[in-house]
């Protein structure tokens, strides 16, 4: 992991197409913004991992089983 100190108002790039910039920090609490091309997705990590977790349940072996008596 790669950790970088910046103030409000500086930015990060990364893979010359996405920015993330401190737009506020107040108290323990940073405003992020990031602008990406529209085909990248960006998720907070809580609703990342729920989004994983239900494409994982939707191809559990039960469901592929399933599909296989409908068809």
């Amino acid at each position: 992991m790669l950790a970088l100190t910046r103030k409000k108002g500086e930015s990060i790039v990364v893979n010359n197409d996405i920015e993330i910039s401190i737009l506020d920090i107040r108290g323990e609490q940073v405003k992020v913004g990031i602008s990406a091309p529209k085909d990248v997705p960006v998720y907070r990590k809580e609703v990342h991992l729920q989004i994983q977790k239900e494409n994982e349940a939707a191809v559990s072996l039960d469901n592929v089983d399933m599909l296989k008596n409908i068809l």
